[in-house]
């Protein structure tokens, strides 16, 4: 899957609206690019604090010439304007189903084979920890990482929450606030290649992959980690919308 012409040139357009408007609401502190695989696909796992996350690594990736394409939920996809841009730059639409997240992930892995690089959040939402540390991973990423060999780089990020907390209604641009991100080197996944794909294998995976991006987003944050990553299953909260509080499983 090499990127077309006319994807280029949407993102061209989306980021001569964009990158002003983002360098007008923070300045960046940004390190680690030379992290980044140049000659292969990659796989990139952020940590995920809130809903402007994606305009943040998007921007960064963009400036560092990779062309950022997102696993992002279906529905983003029928929003008007949004879902055309989506469409457009060739983003990733993912089902909130098994044989959908398959779907997504062949997808994902035709992009990577043609030496692209794919944004995957391993918390497959927003953080539920009240103090917005990373929380316990999903095994997409893991999965697609051992299914075609891709490193993955992990991206952590902080202060974007700043401008637009968490289920926010409104920015918050005054004083202005600092966009700091930095790039980790690529996860050592080697013991897991050569295994079956198993639930042990992939969960292990994942929590190598979690590991390094809490590292990265304890170095950015000067704070230390929680002993215990959260986990909102172990805590009956559901694992998407708004209402993340409610009992899993209840109704909305």
């Amino acid at each position: 899957m090499s990127e077309p012409v006319s994807s280029r040139a949407t993102f061209a357009v989306l980021a001569t609206i964009l990158r002003p408007l983002m360098n007008a609401m923070m300045s960046k502190e940004w390190r680690g690019a030379e992290h980044l695989p140049r000659a292969t696909g990659f796989i990139v796992c952020p940590n995920h604090v809130t809903e402007i996350d994606p305009i943040v690594i998007g921007h960064f990736l963009y400036n560092n010439k990779v062309l950022p394409h997102f696993l992002a939920k279906a529905s983003l996809f029928r929003i008007p304007v949004v879902g055309s841009a989506l469409k457009a730059t060739l983003q990733v639409p993912v089902e909130r189903t098994s044989a959908g997240a398959n779907r997504s992930l062949d997808v994902a892995r035709e992009a990577i084979e043609a030496g692209g690089g794919i944004i995957i959040y391993p918390e497959g939402t927003l953080t539920r920890d009240p103090d917005m540390w990373p929380m316990k991973g999903r095994t997409g990423a893991a999965r697609l990482a051992l299914q075609t060999g891709a490193p993955v780089v992990p991206i952590a990020h902080w202060g974007a929450q700043e401008v637009f907390p968490r289920y926010a209604r409104r920015l918050y641009l005054f004083p202005r606030k600092t966009s700091r991100v930095l790039v980790g080197e690529p996860v050592d996944l080697s013991e897991f290649r050569n295994q079956p794909i198993t639930r042990t294998t992939l969960e292990a995976a994942t929590t190598r992959i979690m590991d390094a991006l809490t590292d990265l987003v304890a170095e950015l944050r000067g704070e230390t980690p929680p002993a215990e990553r959260w986990d909102p299953t172990e805590r009956n909260q559901k694992q998407t919308g708004r209402n993340f509080e409610s009992p899993a499983g209840e109704a909305q």
